[in-house]
């Protein structure tokens, strides 16, 4: 049994190209980096003294220069490729932090929140245009998969240190986000290798080419649409439900971590595997219907009356997880084949401007609704949504899966 497990771990993370694991590496030096972010508005209320109000305006910022962000992105990725715009995005981005620890002045701050967003964003499309350049034929979800451990691990080893870091220093906590921002980008120019002459080559191949845009793609432009209204939903797991567990459930701080926490895990644990069986089985729609039905589930079970909040709590997460291994590698997937090597960056951008739209819009309306009319509204609000999104994905016709 235990060599069969083993066997299934070896067997899911072979096959994958050189360049695959380096851009894996970078992307957990990346998102480690993060560990700033979720410390902003406590910088702003707790050191700068400022009110409440003035650390919403900087995460509305930040949002703000997500969207400017990726949309650059994807158009500087088909211009200069991949390579040179994860280099500057992360270098340039990761300076910036360094500066905005020196820095007391509100709308200074702000105007650095907005630069800092865009640049960390810039990266993101480049970066997906880079999985997809360099996966093996037919490991494209295995290759999106491994960025994505990459990924929670950084997210999680970030924030924990971020945690640390701020509870001795917070002008530190910026400069050492800035040195690890920058150690990625120098991690690119030293390990990836140096696709040649990419932009004439682009410019050379496209003169007698009609490129689609995104925009032009009717069928890509309604899966962004259900994409978004996933991610709007989605986000709240993260947001939302936190306050709902201290409110509600009246779970503490601790209880609360380790079961967002075991997100982390569960992922780390099983995604690599689970993708490596079901790859290539079923069209990539299938298993993002699935996935969204499961994260509606796991909403779902927030209505349930309070008996035994901790086993239900656990319950919604393995399901709001089993969902989001389901979807998300698979929305990936789709954009893959939706383009091509000259439009990729702008495909990508519009992907990451669908992450970025709901990360602004979904946590303020959730909290709206759920001030309003109470968590129960909103959580049948939710499930409804996402039964209706999954029902969307499922109408979309494919022309290229």
């Amino acid at each position: 049994m235990i060599r069969q497990v083993i066997s299934s771990y070896k067997e899911s993370f072979t096959g994958l190209s050189r360049e695959t694991w380096l851009l894996s590496i970078v992307m957990l030096i990346n998102r480690s980096s993060y560990m700033a972010v979720p410390f902003m508005s406590l910088y702003v209320t707790q050191y700068l003294h400022r009110p409440t109000s003035d650390a919403g305006l900087i995460i509305t910022i930040f949002g703000v220069g997500s969207i400017l962000g990726a949309t650059a992105g994807g158009k500087f990725t088909d211009m200069f490729g991949f390579r040179a715009v994860q280099i500057f995005s992360t270098i340039i981005g990761g300076a910036f932090f360094v500066f905005f620890s020196t820095i007391r002045h509100f709308e200074t701050l702000c105007f650095l929140t907005l630069v800092i967003s865009f640049f960390s964003d810039a990266f993101r499309p480049a970066n997906f245009a880079a999985i997809a350049s360099y996966a093996s034929p037919g490991k494209e979800t295995r290759s999106y998969s491994l960025n994505r451990l990459a990924t929670n691990l950084g997210w999680a080893v970030g924030s924990s240190l971020g945690g640390i870091i701020a509870s001795f220093n917070y002008q530190l906590l910026f400069i050492v986000d800035g040195a690890v921002s920058i150690l990625s980008g120098v991690a690119i120019f030293a390990f990836l290798p140096v696709v040649k002459g990419y932009r004439k080559a682009v410019q050379e191949k496209i003169k007698d080419v009609v490129v689609r845009k995104p925009w032009e793609d009717a069928l890509f432009v309604k899966f962004i649409l259900l994409t978004t209204l996933f991610f709007t939903c989605f986000f709240l797991m993260f947001r939302v439900v936190p306050l709902f567990f201290k409110e509600v459930w009246h779970m503490n701080e601790a209880l609360i971590g380790v079961i967002l926490g075991s997100n982390g895990i569960i992922i780390a644990l099983v995604e690599m595997v689970m993708i490596s069986k079901i790859e290539n089985k079923r069209s990539p729609i299938y298993y993002i219907v699935a996935g969204v039905l499961l994260t509606s589930a796991a909403f779902a079970l927030f209505m349930i009356p309070k008996s035994l909040p901790v086993t239900l709590a656990m319950i919604s997460m393995v399901f709001f997880t089993l969902g989001e291994m389901l979807a998300l590698p698979f929305i990936n997937t789709f954009v893959i084949h939706r383009s091509n090597e000259f439009n990729r960056g702008q495909y990508a951008a519009g992907y990451t401007l669908s992450s970025s739209f709901a990360q602004v819009i979904g946590p303020t309306s959730g909290f709206f609704l759920a001030e309003k009319m109470g968590y129960n509204v909103l959580w049948a609000t939710m499930a409804g949504l996402l039964i209706l999104c999954a029902f969307g994905y499922s109408r979309l016709v494919l022309s290229r899966i």
